[in-house]
């Protein structure tokens, strides 16, 4: 008798087993999943303090400019629940560049190279381990103070809107890179969750949009900077040469529509025909719109590509929107194109690009900002190698463009205003039709010296107006600024 009701009790006792072990069973499962599969969501979660508080928790990289100079460190913080502080020497100067690191968020070369800075990168993490150090890797960026400093007072004594972006055109490292309006990252480092909050809401809603890096996350109607993408498939197309005469007259009907094209000023160019080299030389308009209908459309959207238009590969090491040249033109909408108009948009970084390949004997370095990569012992583990980009045109073409480019800041020429004593400067100016507000933009491109040249610079003004006016003596500033702190 007692044997079947021992088993008459143990089926229960059974069932309860099974499903303690079934229960078991899944929270083992959902453990090992939270572990290992979501726990990277989780750490990302805002609302994880405990991660939040592990990122103030050690010493974050510093970033250094190309000399030595201090443009964001870490200090040791009064708050008792997050031990360092992160602090920007350079506040606005360096906006653009740096970015900011805060409770709520980061942009710019801190969120770029996160990995480097807050040390979670192996190869950082590894020599933490071997010898005990707490704390991110130094960043070497390639920026020159002198002309960071140029690019900023010379933009910022316009008072208008714009971006200056400066390449050693040899390397494609970045010696300048401003965005005006800017902020001081320093507001975005208190641990003040409401005050935080203030200046996020702020700066988020400011009109002018100082979070904006004008430099690569915007682009703009190029206007005559273009006439160099012209210029080079033109040469390169064989029918033309600096010396080719150029019909010039004082307006061009477009093709298939009743509208003309004029000069600036309404006026004819050289009586109406000239050499190429001054049609240039005079950013005449007529010539160039002819030019871009017998080249075509396939040949400058090829050249355009050739320096990099229409592609989204490009990092610096934040991503660089898309410059654009359009697809499927009419003859009318060629015209405009090949003068940097119509639907035509290139970023100030491109626009600097342009130039530094002509520079490079058309060969187009890939920009970048990071030069190397340093631990808290001083042991060097990444340095940047220089690579090419883009071959954007034959070295023939690149020199007779710089020819060209020449005379543009020589007498008489468009970006006189460019031009340094002692110096030979290339360039060429632009002034963009702008239908949002009305006001044009303001371009100027260039390189110097022409001989050996050593900088690149790209600068765009909104609503500045004439480029040869209002660009192009920021763009002289900031050559002169460094060149006269080169020793070589």
């Amino acid at each position: 008798m007692v044997a079947p009701r021992a088993r008459r009790i143990n089926i229960p006792l059974r069932h309860v087993a099974l499903m303690c072990g079934g229960m078991l069973f899944a929270l083992l499962a959902n453990v090992t999943y939270l572990q290992a599969l979501d726990s990277e969501r989780l750490n990302e979660d805002p609302r994880n303090k405990r991660t939040m508080i592990a990122r103030f928790e050690s010493p974050r990289g510093r970033i250094l400019l190309r000399d030595g100079t201090v443009i964001a460190t870490s200090r040791k913080s009064r708050s008792a629940t997050y031990r360092y502080r992160r602090v920007y020497p350079g506040g606005p100067l360096y906006a653009a560049i740096t970015g900011h690191f805060s409770l709520y968020g980061t942009g710019g070369v801190e969120q770029a190279e996160e990995a480097l800075l807050s040390g979670s990168d192996p190869r950082v993490k590894v020599r933490g381990l071997v010898d005990g150090t707490r704390g991110g890797a130094t960043l070497m960026l390639t920026v020159d103070r002198g002309a960071q400093r140029a690019a900023y007072d010379g933009l910022r004594a316009t008072g208008k809107p714009g971006a200056v972006v400066a390449i050693d055109p040899r390397t494609g490292a970045i010696l300048a890179m401003v965005s005006l309006p800017s902020y001081d990252p320093n507001l975005y480092t208190s641990f003040d969750a409401a005050k935080l909050d203030r200046v996020d809401k702020r700066l988020q809603g400011d009109p002018e949009d100082p979070l904006l890096n004008r430099a690569i996350q915007r682009n703009y109607p190029p206007g005559s900077t273009f006439k160099i993408i012209t210029g080079a498939a033109a040469l390169g197309s064989g029918r033309y040469d600096p010396g080719t005469r150029v019909s010039a007259p004082k307006s061009f009907r477009l093709p298939g529509t009743a509208t003309y094209l004029r000069n600036a000023g309404g006026a004819a160019c050289g009586g109406g025909a000239l050499p190429l080299l001054q049609a240039f030389r005079l950013s005449c308009n007529t010539p160039f719109a002819k030019m871009g209908v017998d080249l075509g459309q396939d040949a400058l959207r090829e050249q355009a590509e050739a320096f990099g238009f229409d592609t989204d590969d490009l990092q610096v090491p934040m991503p660089v929107a898309r410059s654009v040249y359009p697809p499927a033109l009419d003859d009318a909408q060629t015209a405009m194109s090949a003068l940097g108009q119509f639907d035509v948009r290139a970023t100030p970084l491109m626009i600097a690009m342009i130039a530094a390949a002509v520079a490079n004997d058309g060969s187009l370095m890939r920009p970048h900002l990071v030069d190397g990569v340093r631990l808290a012992d001083g042991t060097v583990i990444d340095v940047t190698e220089p690579s090419p980009y883009r071959r954007a045109l034959g070295a023939e073409e690149a020199e007779r463009l710089t020819e060209m480019m020449v005379a543009v800041t020589g007498r008489g020429g468009t970006g006189v205003a460019a031009a340094v004593r002692g110096v030979k400067v290339a360039g060429k100016t632009g002034t963009a039709e702008n239908a949002v507000s009305g006001e044009d933009h303001a371009i100027f491109t260039g390189f110097a010296p022409a001989v050996s040249p050593r900088i690149a610079v790209g600068v765009l003004v909104e609503g500045g107006g004439p480029g040869g006016r209002v660009a192009a003596p920021i763009a002289r500033a900031v050559i002169e600024a460094f060149l006269g702190g080169q020793t070589e």
